[in-house]
């Protein structure tokens, strides 16, 4: 039986009287795409510096393909890429050169060019010193330096930051590419979409703690939050549409019929009842939004740009 990717148990880190992470269990299976969810100020960034030993736990454990990330992180160091929240870039190396000393630190025999142009950085841009290199460019190169050895897992901590909307549609085809190569993906991010684009599960955090985990379908089924059917017709149905099972809060009026629907099987319910009776023009279905399921999870109407008062910077 394959090891988890990643397994949490118990896992909390306190700084002072601030609990950054609060008795956190988390199991991210080998070959998923994980997403990490939280505003800031939520503990994300401090479960990864936890998972990268940069920061140890006040207790609980964290481990990664069932070794310990403290006692076996030089084992653990050539089977993980990442690209971490304040990555360092030398000024004054070229972006090859940045690449060519990670494949050098993992005795790994990877053509940097080749890395360099899969995250899109020209031959030029790849001689050019990283202290030219504009927020997004550089993105790309820690991007290309966590790929060196294809690694069995990519954490990558807001991958999309300064990257433009081109580029972030690359970043998340790259992800399917690796995660078809077999590489388990556990990325966090403030920018819902990208997580709802390619992510198999996400878990949430708030405050420290997990406060959600599973697909983003079945935590929208979980909120029972359904999705809203509007039905354009042409003319008021007489039979009663209120008695449909999973069909909630129906409405007729100005020539639309709307329901709110608790199940996909719903859907097909409720448009069936009505196309008995009149003529559907027109069918809009709106599913509860990435933003609204996020809402209702943290209480937070977005991702607050501001980090959580009296958590340190740097771990958000």
């Amino acid at each position: 039986m394959t090891d988890p990717a990643i397994e949490l148990n118990g896992l909390t880190r306190r700084f002072g009287d601030v609990t950054a992470v609060d008795t956190v269990d988390l199991t991210v299976e080998s070959g998923e795409i994980f997403g990490f969810l939280g505003p800031n100020g939520a503990g994300k960034s401090t479960t990864i510096n936890v998972l990268l030993d940069f920061v140890k736990p006040t207790s609980g454990s964290a481990s990664m393909f069932g070794l310990d990330v403290a006692d076996d992180r030089e084992t653990l160091h050539n089977r993980i890429g990442v690209v971490p929240e304040n990555y360092g870039l030398y000024d004054r190396l070229s972006g090859r050169r940045h690449v060519k000393l990670a494949a050098e630190l993992k005795d790994a025999d990877d053509d940097p060019g080749a890395l360099l142009d899969r995250v899109g950085l020209s031959r030029e841009d790849a001689n050019r010193p990283a202290g030219e290199y504009s927020t997004g460019m550089s993105q790309r190169l820690a991007l290309a330096m966590a790929l060196v050895g294809a690694p069995d897992l990519l954490i990558l901590d807001e991958p999309t930051s300064g990257l433009d909307p081109n580029g972030a549609r690359e970043l998340r085809e790259l992800i399917r590419a690796e995660n078809e190569r077999g590489a388990t993906v556990f990325f966090s991010s403030h920018i819902l979409e990208q997580v709802e684009a390619v992510a198999d599960r996400v878990g949430i955090m708030n405050k420290g703690a997990l406060v959600a985990v599973d697909s983003i379908d079945r935590l929208r089924q979980q909120l029972d939050t359904g999705a809203q059917v509007t039905l354009w017709v042409d003319r008021e149905p007489e039979c009663n549409l209120d008695n449909l099972p999973e069909v909630r809060d129906v409405d007729v009026v100005d020539g639309t019929v709307r329901g709110t629907c608790l199940e996909p099987a719903a859907k097909l319910r409720f448009i069936d009842r009505v196309r008995e009776v009149a003529t559907v023009t027109d069918v809009r279905i709106e599913e509860s939004s990435l933003e609204e399921m996020f809402a209702s999870y943290t209480g937070e109407d977005t991702t607050d740009s501001h980090a959580e008062p009296g958590v340190p910077e740097g771990v958000a």
